[in-house]
This record gives C-alpha cells, sequence and structure tokens, in this order.
C-alpha cells in the first residue's frame, strides 16, 4: 500500500522541526518507555500533522488548514500551520480539556467548540471544510499523518534496536498512531508483537477490531479523553489496524489514573490518560523479555492531574 522509503521520507521532512523524545529503561518492570508528552507540543500527534502538512501544496495550505480535535492534533496541526504562515481552524467538542483548547488557541487556531463530543466535531468539520473549499486535515485518516505518526517507532528502534524483540503497548483511537507504529514495527521484526490499548469507555476501534462494527459501541466520559469518539467511516487505519496489530485491550479508568499516578511517583513524568493507557497496560500484562511503552501525551489538566494524585495516593 505504501512504497519503502514513506516511513523515512516523513523522518527527515519533519526531523527539523521536531525533538528525539527520551526512550528510559525500569529494569524493575521490565519496561522501555517512550516520552512523547516531552514533544514540543506535548504529544505525538505533531508528527503526522507536521508531515502532512508539509506535504501539501502551497495552494491547499493558503485555502486554510480545517481539522477536528480533542485537542493535541489540534495542537499539532496550528504548530505546523504556524510554520507555514496558513491559516487554520479546530473543531472540538463543547467538553475538550479546557487546556488543550487554550493551548490550540495560544498556537493560532480559531477553535470553535460544537455541541457533543469528538464524533460531531469531526462530522461539523467535514462538512465545514467541503463547503468552504478549506482543506481538511484528519488526525488519523490520511497516509501523511499516518507516516509521521509512524517516526516514532523508527526513533525507537535507532535508540534501542532490542526493542524490536519485545511486545509494544500503543494507544489507540482512530488508529493513525498504531497504524504507523505498526507498520515500522513489522518492517524491523515481523514477528514483533504489538498490542494496541484503548479506554473501555469508548472501545470503538476495539469494536471495529474484534466485531467489523461500531455498532452499539457507548461513548462514556474518559481520562483518556483523547482516545474517545467514533471512528470515520471507511477510514484507512481500519484495515491498516487489522493488519498489523496483534491484539487491542481495553483497560478500566481506574488502571489509567493508577498509571497517570505512577507515572508521576516513578518517573517524574506528567502524562495525561490518553498517553497513560499504554502504561496500564503493561503493568497488567505479560510481558515476555521485556515491553516497549509509548506514552503519547501530557497535556492533562491540572487539576484533574492534582485530583488523580490524591485519589490514588489515597488507595495504596
Amino acid at each position: 500500500m505504501f512504497p519503502n522509503n514513506w516511513l523515512t521520507d516523513a523522518q527527515k521532512r519533519i526531523a527539523p522541526h521536531i525533538r528525539t523524545t527520551p526512550l528510559t529503561q525500569d529494569s524493575q518492570r521490565s519496561l522501555w518507555l517512550k516520552w512523547e508528552n516531552r514533544q514540543i507540543t506535548g504529544s505525538f500527534k505533531l508528527r503526522g500533522a507536521l508531515n502532512k502538512v508539509l506535504l501539501l501544496e502551497d495552494w491547499e495550505r493558503q485555502a486554510g488548514l480545517v481539522t477536528a480535535s480533542a485537542g493535541n492534533h489540534g495542537q499539532g496541526l496550528a504548530y505546523a500551520a504556524k510554520l507555514s504562515g496558513a491559516p487554520v481552524k479546530v473543531f472540538a467538542s463543547e467538553h475538550a480539556v479546557p487546556r488543550k483548547v487554550e493551548a490550540m488557541r495560544a498556537l493560532g487556531a480559531d477553535v470553535e467548540l460544537v455541541p457533543g463530543g469528538y464524533e460531531q466535531a469531526e462530522a461539523t468539520a467535514i462538512r465545514y471544510a467541503a463547503e468552504n473549499g478549506k482543506t481538511f486535515v484528519s488526525p488519523y485518516n490520511d497516509a501523511g499523518v499516518i507516516a509521521g505518526q509512524g517516526t516514532i517507532a523508527l526513533e525507537i528502534l535507532a535508540q534501542n534496536p532490542a526493542t524490536a524483540e519485545m511486545t509494544w503497548y500503543v494507544p489507540v483511537s482512530g488508529g493513525g498512531l498504531l497504524s504507523g507504529v505498526g507498520l515500522a514495527l513489522k518492517q524491523a521484526n515481523p514477528k514483533a508483537r504489538l498490542v494496541g490499548v484503548q479506554a473501555k469507555n469508548s472501545a470503538f476501534m476495539h469494536s471495529l477490531f474484534t466485531r467489523d462494527t461500531q455498532e452499539g459501541v457507548p461513548d462514556l466520559p474518559s481520562l483518556a479523553d483523547g482516545l474517545t469518539g467514533a471512528v470515520e467511516a471507511g477510514a484507512i487505519t481500519i484495515p491498516l489496524v487489522r493488519q498489523v496489530a496483534d491484539e487491542i485491550v481495553l483497560v478500566e479508568e481506574e488502571a489509567i489514573a493508577r498509571a497517570v499516578a505512577l507515572a508521576w511517583e516513578n518517573y517524574g513524568e506528567t502524562v495525561e490518560g490518553s498517553g497513560a493507557v499504554a502504561l496500564a497496560a503493561a503493568l497488567n500484562g505479560s510481558n515476555g523479555p521485556g515491553a516497549l511503552v509509548i506514552l503519547s501525551g501530557g497535556n492533562i489538566q491540572p487539576d484533574v492531574h492534582a485530583d488523580i494524585l490524591q485519589k490514588i495516593g489515597k488507595l495504596q
């Protein structure tokens, strides 16, 4: 489906504009931890958004960029738009995390809040872009975005080639990160084990993976706010996820909260719920010789983070 140099070209394209994020080891738990919360916008989403924007023609950028986002992709796209001098409009749920909304606006995005959840914001954004001649940049349903996300895996494999033999835990919502990482990992080691992780409260990709449908899936509030909402019908990530993932597992809200707390207490790292799901799953998994965990973002509302630390502290 994609040329052999697809991922390496993306890596070269975005390298001057992003950070190489740390990869650390927790030998006690047999974990390697990739801290994408340390990325410039606090999330891996910058990689995919930037790669896509740099691939666009000048006229596509100048027409104006439009997206839907829970916040992290919107920040990434706003940052990329600023670099290229393009205007950007983001549609977000009225329930979006205030810190993320503020961050998108601080980067120059025109943010419009939409009644309902992410699914409603995405539908509104797609319709607005089509009706107004704008360039829609999906957070996941786009080959350029997927390639950008896959650069995380290339970076990890360069930092520690031995991780190719481990089980990889990767957050999943629309599947852009899981698809890109999976394609890179399976090129390095076709037998590598790749596990997608999603919040049980909003298990849309899990349902597509296991039942081939999203029908009847509840979309409940979750600490992993960036992973909620239905997947766009016909998204290219649906077959890609089936191709590269060995399993998609679900984690409960308490497990997500405990992972957020552990990241702070053991590693001194602030991660959001969406970034902590993979750690939550790895802590409960049977990881053989070791596991690689992608902590995909750190843009958590400060009071929510403080509340989690207080509650988990009382439970321990």
